[in-house]
């Protein structure tokens, strides 16, 4: 057994080798630049800031991304960061705050970035956690309430934010200092700008502390709450070789990143292309045909999507040439449905990637093609040196086939909500709120959300099952199952359906299809036929948002 554990060991060691050599990731650095290198990561600590300047060091002339504005050079970057991180510290965090609160020097003093997918983001983030403040970043669909909410509870004295949100932060009760992060009127602002900010001269500055990003949860319900992680190089290397070992993204390939850069999915891969050395590609917003023009103008080789953006970008390739650049597709963020990944693959090639996490571990698994392929609907297995079990309500662990809890340990250490409480713990391994199982090749199926799950009439439903057989429905373009309260069964399936344009399907047909394929109880008694569903930024159905 010992040997066999060896030999286990040292294959993973050669596959990992392989990966890193692959991927392109080892570089020479110059001796004066490898001082650097140590310095920066001792100077800042674990932030995204360290990423930068490391970036910076060591691939100073390549682009490090591309937008509407143009685009910047990893050196070029480096300096707007370090230059507008002098102009916070010196104009405006050691300034007193409005209302006579006290002003942004101390480590207390939040700073929150309300940006869409551009330089702006990247250049606040990159800035913002050179400091020692923790960086919140916040949702771009927050109303003016839901805004004032999060950033009195998180502590934000400071806000970075697009123009375009101007009515919604003067009509929230934030009322600390701001800058604008993007601006689409010049003429027309009154605010400093990060371009004007970058002009300062940059300075050697050593923060109190390291900053700590803040990511709020993408629930469908209530006000998201942030979460915090105690960061360390131990817990990121597994993470970073697993992801090496399977998704074969390299140094230097262009990389577009779809989702909303404030959310897990996004940030983690902004993270991954900086330190990478890959040019980002950022669109402002998402648009299937603009993202297909930017995967041929850049050579994109690395799309990283959650579901509804594949299904649209399936959609947009109809009638165009398919770009012939993409090697690797990585959806993640909800649920990838089976019909789609099978209908993804078949067009754009074995190139997708599923990935399994939340926002408080991390990514916990991740599915290869080959997985999809061979078990469609998994989300793949767990990754290096992450625990990942399937238990009872008592804690106890279940077999492969049978559906309980989903715990997760290791990886990306959860160090509470910001507001506080925390994670269901058993034994060192938290709950994530998911139902799932794992098939006998070892692979995890997510079955469903806890709190998702219908029992109609004794018999227990899961939304998803019903969800991905009208995605096959040729007349379906997408469709979302719920719960409703029932006088007999205590629950029914309500069904919304968006139809394909100019198809006729009714509410019998959906009923039909559904029992011709599932058993009785699964058939929905209530059908209901909408323009769109309505879904959060990362693509997730807001089930109380739904028509009655």
């Amino acid at each position: 057994m010992v040997l066999d554990r060896v030999r286990t060991a040292a294959g993973l060691a050669a596959r990992a080798a392989r990966a890193v050599r692959d991927a392109g990731v080892l570089h020479p650095v110059r001796p004066d630049r490898a001082v650097r290198l140590v310095f920066a990561g001792a100077r800042f600590g674990p932030t995204p800031a360290t990423v930068g300047a490391t970036a910076a060091l060591r691939f100073p002339t390549r682009p490090a991304l591309h937008d509407d504005h143009g685009t910047l050079t990893y050196a070029e970057l480096e300096r707007r960061a370090a230059a507008v991180a002098t102009a916070l510290h010196r104009r405006l965090l050691d300034a007193a705050a409005p209302s006579g609160r006290q002003g942004g020097a101390s480590p207390e003093a939040r700073i929150g970035v309300l940006c869409r997918n551009h330089r702006g983001f990247v250049i606040s983030l990159l800035a913002a956690s050179r400091l020692g403040n923790d960086v919140v970043l916040l949702n771009t669909d927050f109303s003016a309430a839901q805004l004032g909410e999060v950033t009195e509870r998180e502590g934000v004295r400071l806000l970075l934010h697009d123009q375009e949100f101007d009515e919604v932060v003067e009509r929230s009760s934030f009322d600390g200092r701001r800058v604008h992060a993007w601006t689409e009127h010049p003429g027309g602002r009154s605010l400093p700008t990060l371009e004007e900010l970058a002009e300062t001269e940059a300075a050697a500055f050593k923060p109190p502390r390291h900053s700590r990003v803040v990511i709020l949860t993408s629930g469908t319900t209530g006000t998201p709450k942030g979460a915090r992680h105690d960061v360390s190089i131990a817990a990121l290397v597994p993470v970073a070789l697993s992801h090496l070992m399977r998704v074969p993204v390299r140094s230097g390939a262009p990389i577009l990143v779809a989702p909303p850069l404030f959310h897990v999915l996004g940030m983690a891969y902004t993270l991954v292309a900086l330190g990478m050395g890959m040019p980002l590609v950022l669109l402002r917003r998402f648009d299937a045909d603009r993202v297909l023009d930017a995967v041929d103008a850049y050579r994109v080789e690395a799309l990283i999507a959650v579901p509804v953006m594949l299904q649209r970008i399936l959609d947009a390739s109809r009638g165009r040439p398919l770009p012939d650049s993409l090697r690797v597709v990585v959806s993640g963020g909800s649920a990838l449905h089976p019909h789609l990944s099978e209908a993804f693959m078949d067009v754009f090639g074995d190139v997708l990637h599923n990935v399994y996490g939340a926002t408080e571990t991390g990514w916990a698994t991740i599915a290869t093609p080959r997985d999809l392929r061979e078990a469609p609907g998994t989300v793949g297995r767990p990754t290096f040196r992450l625990t990942v079990k399937i238990l009872d309500e008592d804690g106890r662990e279940l077999p492969p086939g049978e559906i309980g809890e989903i715990y997760t340990g290791g990886g990306l250490r959860f160090a509470g909500y910001t507001g506080g409480g925390g994670k269901r713990v058993h034994r060192n391994l938290a709950g994530s709120g998911d139902l799932g199982h794992f098939d006998r090749a070892g692979r995890l199926f997510v079955d469903g959300r806890a709190d998702d799950m219908i029992v109609s009439g004794g018999e227990n439903v899961f939304p998803g099952e019903v969800e991905d057989l009208l995605g096959r429905h040729p007349d379906v373009a997408e469709a979302a199952v719920v719960g409703v309260e029932d006088a007999d069964f205590g629950q029914r399936l309500a069904a919304y359906v968006v139809r394909e344009p100019g198809a006729s399907v009714d509410e019998e047909d959906v009923k039909r299809y559904v029992k011709e394929n599932l058993a009785r109880y699964k058939v929905p008694r209530d059908v209901h036929f909408v323009d769109e569903l309505p879904r959060t930024s990362s693509g997730k159905v807001k089930a109380r948002a739904l028509p009655d």
